[in-house]
C-alpha cells in the first residue's frame, strides 16, 4: 500500500476496520435475546439501529416536541431535544430524495461521514507527523474500542468529521473559513462549549504572543512572521471565530427555548437520563464513592485528573501542537464539569482523537503498534457484547452504550 495515494490508504484502513466491527456486531446479534426493539437474534442492519438510533429516527420523522413531556411530578421525561438536529435533518433529506427508510439513510450518512472523518484526521495528523505515523494514528482512531459507533445511526461520525475539519482549519490559521464548519459542528453534538473555550484561550495566547513583554522584535515589512504578513488581521479573524463558536455553542439550547418556551428545555431534557438536576463536578464524586468507597471515591476524580495532566505533558502529546493539546484539555475539562460518568462515557471520549497520534508517536515499533490495534479490537468485542447488546438488569433496563 505504500505507493498508493494517501486517500486510498486511509479509506481502505477505515473500511477494513468497519468490516471487523461489523463481524463483531453480527456475532453479538446471534446471541441477542429478548429486547425492546425486535425479536431475538436480529440481523446486522436491525441490530445496529437500536439505542439512540431510534431517537434520531424519531427526530427525523416527527421533529421535536413543542411541549416538553412531563411526569406526574412535573419532571421532564426523555425526549428528542437531547439529540442535535443536523444528523436527523440530513437523514430526513436523504430519505426524501432516495425513498429509502430513515434508519438506512442515517446509517449511510454515518458511514460516509466516518470515511470523511478518517481522511480529514489524516491531513490533520500530517501537520504534526510524517506519513507513517499519521496513518497509524488513523488506524488507532478507526479501531478504538468505541469505534463501532462510527457505523451505526449515531451522530458521532458526523461530529468527528466536522470537529476534525474545524481543528484542521484552526491549526492552519484559516479562522474565517472555519466559522461555517464550526457552526455545523455545534448543531451535530454538544462539542460547541469546549470548542468555544479552546479558541477563546487560543486567542488569549496569541494576544500574549503578539503584545506580551516577551513578544519578538517586529519583522521587516517584506518578511513574513509567525502570523503571516498581517498578524493583526489574523487576530481579528480568530476573534470572529471565538464569537461564532460561542454563538454556535448556545444555538441548540436557544432553539429549544424558542420552540418550547422553556428557558432550560435542553438542560432539563439532558438531565432526564440522569434522574437528577445538573450540578457541576458532583457526579464524578458520586460515581467515585459508588465505585471505590467513601474515602478513595473522593480522591478518584483528583487521581484521574492528575493522570490526564501527566498524559498531556508527556513528550508524544507535546508534539501535537498548541491547538490540539488545548482542545483535548478543554474537552476533558468540559466532561469533568458537566458529564455524569457512566457507561456512555467511553463513547464520549471519542472527540479526544488527537491523542491517537500521541499513541502512534510513543514508539515506532511494529510490535507495539500492532499490539495496540489488537487490544483495541478485543476491547471492541467487550464494548459491543457488554454495552451494545441488550441484557436486562435485575432492576430493569440496561447499561447504555
Amino acid at each position: 500500500m505504500a505507493g498508493w495515494p494517501w486517500w486510498v490508504q486511509v479509506s481502505l484502513v477505515f473500511v477494513a476496520a468497519r468490516l471487523v466491527s461489523a463481524c463483531i456486531f453480527m456475532a453479538a446479534a446471534i446471541h441477542q435475546g429478548t429486547n425492546p426493539w425486535f425479536p431475538p437474534a436480529p440481523d446486522y442492519w436491525n441490530f445496529i439501529t437500536i439505542w439512540d438510533g431510534r431517537w434520531y429516527q424519531e427526530a427525523a420523522d416527527k421533529g421535536y416536541p413543542s411541549v416538553l413531556p412531563l411526569d406526574a411530578n412535573g419532571v421532564v421525561q426523555q425526549n428528542a431535544w437531547a439529540f442535535y438536529a443536523l444528523f436527523p435533518f440530513l437523514g430526513r433529506g436523504l430519505s426524501a430524495v432516495t425513498g429509502i427508510g430513515t434508519l438506512p439513510s442515517l446509517t449511510i450518512i454515518a458511514m460516509l461521514a466516518g470515511v470523511g472523518a478518517a481522511l480529514v484526521i489524516y491531513k490533520l495528523f500530517r501537520e504534526f507527523a510524517g506519513r507513517r505515523a499519521a496513518l497509524w494514528g488513523v488506524i488507532f482512531v478507526s479501531t478504538f474500542p468505541v469505534s463501532p459507533i462510527l457505523q451505526v445511526p449515531y451522530a458521532e461520525s458526523l461530529n468527528l468529521l466536522l470537529l476534525s475539519g474545524s481543528l484542521l482549519l484552526v491549526v492552519r490559521r484559516q479562522y474565517l473559513a472555519a466559522i461555517p464548519v464550526v457552526l455545523l459542528m455545534c448543531l451535530s453534538r454538544p462539542t460547541g462549549v469546549p470548542f468555544a473555550a479552546m479558541v477563546g484561550l487560543l486567542l488569549l495566547w496569541r494576544l500574549w504572543q503578539h503584545f506580551g513583554p516577551s513578544r519578538p522584535a517586529p519583522a521587516p515589512a517584506s518578511a513574513p512572521n509567525d502570523d503571516g504578513p498581517t498578524p493583526v488581521r489574523s487576530l481579528l479573524s480568530l476573534a470572529a471565530l471565538v464569537l461564532a463558536a460561542g454563538a454556535g455553542a448556545l444555538a441548540w439550547p436557544a432553539i429549544a427555548w424558542a420552540t418550547t418556551g422553556e428557558l432550560t428545555a435542553y438542560t432539563r431534557t439532558e438531565t432526564a437520563w440522569r434522574g437528577h438536576d445538573l450540578v457541576p463536578f458532583k457526579p464524578w464524586f458520586d460515581t467515585g464513592r459508588m465505585l471505590f468507597g467513601p474515602v478513595l471515591g473522593v480522591l478518584a476524580p483528583f487521581v484521574f485528573t492528575a493522570l490526564f495532566v501527566l498524559v498531556m505533558v508527556s513528550k508524544p502529546v507535546r508534539a501535537l501542537g498548541t491547538e490540539l493539546r488545548l482542545w483535548c484539555a478543554c474537552y476533558m475539562g468540559y466532561l469533568l464539569v458537566f458529564l455524569h460518568p457512566q457507561t456512555s462515557t467511553f463513547r464520549m471520549l471519542l472527540p479526544l482523537f488527537p491523542l491517537a497520534l500521541g499513541v502512534a508517536l510513543l514508539s515506532k515499533s511494529k510490535a507495539y503498534r500492532g499490539t495496540v490495534v489488537l487490544m483495541f479490537v478485543l476491547l471492541q468485542i467487550v464494548w459491543v457484547v457488554w454495552l451494545w447488546a441488550w441484557a436486562p438488569l435485575p432492576g430493569g433496563g440496561d447499561y447504555p452504550p
